[in-house]
């Protein structure tokens, strides 16, 4: 079951944490995969790893935020392999604040990245996907594209616009054999995350605060989303399309 042989995948955000986690399951499932990312240096290394393992793997420096880049990567991957079977949009950029706190220039930011960052890429891409009658799509939103987090104004605006992008995505195009889905995952136990929680006045008291937002008590891992992704990836997923997959940990029962 979800054996992606011979699959080509791009990830992008592949340099650590959940984007790292689905490169690894990804490639582990028998997939090439493209680990794509701004970090040079950690998309290197994921991709040597990945490697290393026995399995089958190239790094691509990319901005997703720039059109130029995102048609230079398709560029590079038509070269190779002449299809890219396998999209998961997982760069993404986070911000905390009201409105108060959220200037113009913070929410644009953020827009690029998360929101016209994955519409670049995706345009890319969909075209030959169209011609082939074949492509999967997974986008990577979160618990705040499905209920509102406090503090996160502009975060949750741009995770709103993914689920909505990823929907409109899948209608237009299930006739055409394209699926795409959107997964939202809660808080998940990821370098960044640990990064800041460090940075609290009391981190041992900011991470049980974090992990109690869940029902289950704690975070996820970011294999535990990353094997999530395989499913949606898989053939073992072909009725499956336009969701907004929820690996929360409970995070949203009941709001």
């Amino acid at each position: 079951m979800f054996d992606l042989t011979n699959k080509v995948v791009l990830v992008t955000g592949a340099a650590s944490g959940i984007g790292e986690a689905i490169a690894k399951t990804m490639a582990r499932a028998g997939a090439f995969v493209f680990a794509a990312d701004l970090d040079a240096e950690n998309g290197e290394r994921v991709a040597a790893e990945i490697k290393n393992a026995g399995e089958k793997a190239e790094f691509l420096q990319l901005n997703v935020a720039e059109n130029i880049d995102c048609l230079r990567a398709a560029q590079t991957i038509y070269e190779k392999f002449g299809r890219l079977d396998i999209l998961v949009n997982n760069a993404g950029i986070g911000h905390v604040g009201t409105i108060l706190q959220t200037s113009a220039e913070d929410l644009d930011r953020l827009y690029a990245v998360n929101v016209r960052g994955m519409f670049n890429l995706t345009k890319a891409f969909i075209d030959k996907m169209i011609e082939r009658k074949y492509g999967v799509v997974i986008n990577t939103a979160s618990i705040g594209g499905v209920v509102a987090i406090k503090e996160r104004l502009a975060y949750c605006t741009t995770k709103f616009a993914v689920i909505g992008f990823t929907k409109c995505l899948a209608l237009d195009h299930a006739l055409e054999g394209i699926r795409a889905n959107a997964i939202c995952p809660g808080r998940v136990e990821t370098p960044f995350v640990k990064k800041r929680i460090s940075e609290y006045p009391d981190p041992e008291k900011a991470y049980r605060e974090m992990a109690s937002t869940q029902a289950v008590g704690r975070m996820a891992t970011p294999e535990e989303i990353a094997a999530s992704v395989l499913y949606l990836a898989s053939d073992e997923a072909a009725f499956v399309t336009g969701t907004a997959f929820e690996i929360d940990g409970g995070f949203a029962v009941g709001k």
